[in-house]
């Protein structure tokens, strides 16, 4: 599963992301280091044209603005239509009323191929009660492995959920992932990134579980391998970049901490 990311470098799918305001310019480089190419929109006129260009489609609902609602949707929909794999970045879902119904909306229209969110808004999307503030999640290290592997059925997709440790299911299977950082929640958008390189690795395998493992592996290990220093969160952030950049097998293999 590690020569993924060889085989991302070679094919350089284009992301396509309708998301987040505050994180865009991070999820485009985030995208460019793993070594696909992003590409960014906000139009409903060219969602057509660039949907059907695409190698897989990231929608997230992090800056919530009434007049791209439905253009989310649209892009869903037209992810289906060409047949493209399409992520779901729930961003504080359970912060607010509308972001919990444009959710629901998100779900029963389109089909997702991989749904990625922190454990709490996992956990809501399950029908939990979850604890967090805005859209910040507070993780409290219980084994959550049952739930999102119930989630990831109900769904019929794979869902990923991140945090003390990194849970990825698509319903059967349950991968764990050990490796990480507390560091990673002082950056705005990790999650967010997390789900560009999600999507950057689905068109490199038919099997999305993969793509979402080595998406969120990535992140995380290098958000370890950033910190060892102890480094300022200023420096930190360069660092996690940097060592996205340079991941290749054999780091993957020697650092990885993993249970598959």
């Amino acid at each position: 599963m590690y020569e993924l990311i060889n085989k991302v470098k070679e094919l350089n799918p284009l992301v396509l992301h309708y998301t987040n305001n505050v994180t865009i310019t991070d999820c485009a480089n985030m995208t460019l280091a793993i070594g696909a190419s992003p590409l960014m929109s906000f139009s409903y006129e060219e969602v057509e044209d660039m949907v059907s260009v695409a190698s897989a489609v990231v929608i997230n609902i992090g800056t919530m603005n009434s007049s791209y609602l439905d253009l989310f949707v649209k892009a869903g929909k037209a992810a289906n239509k060409y047949n493209k794999p399409v992520v779901l970045d729930p961003v504080g879902v359970f912060a607010s009323k509308a972001r919990g119904e444009l959710t629901n909306k998100l779900l029963n229209e389109v089909n997702f191929t991989v749904v990625r969110g922190n454990i709490s808004e996992i956990k809501f999307i399950g029908g939990l009660d979850v604890a967090g503030k805005g859209v910040d999640s507070f993780d409290d290290g219980s084994d959550a492995s049952e739930i999102v592997k119930a989630v990831a059925k109900k769904l019929n997709c794979t869902v990923v959920a991140s945090g003390i440790t990194d849970l990825v299911s698509d319903g059967e299977k349950v991968y764990k992932i050990f490796n990480g950082t507390a560091k990673l929640k002082k950056i705005t958008g990790t999650g967010c990134m997390s789900s560009s390189l999600i999507a950057s690795f689905l068109p490199c395998t038919d099997k999305p579980i993969e793509a979402a493992f080595m998406g969120t592996l990535s992140m995380s290990l290098s958000g370890e391998l950033a910190d060892i220093t102890k480094p300022a969160v200023g420096t930190f952030k360069t660092y996690l970049f940097d060592n996205i950049d340079t991941l290749d097998v054999e780091t993957f293999e020697k650092y990885a901490k993993v249970e598959l």
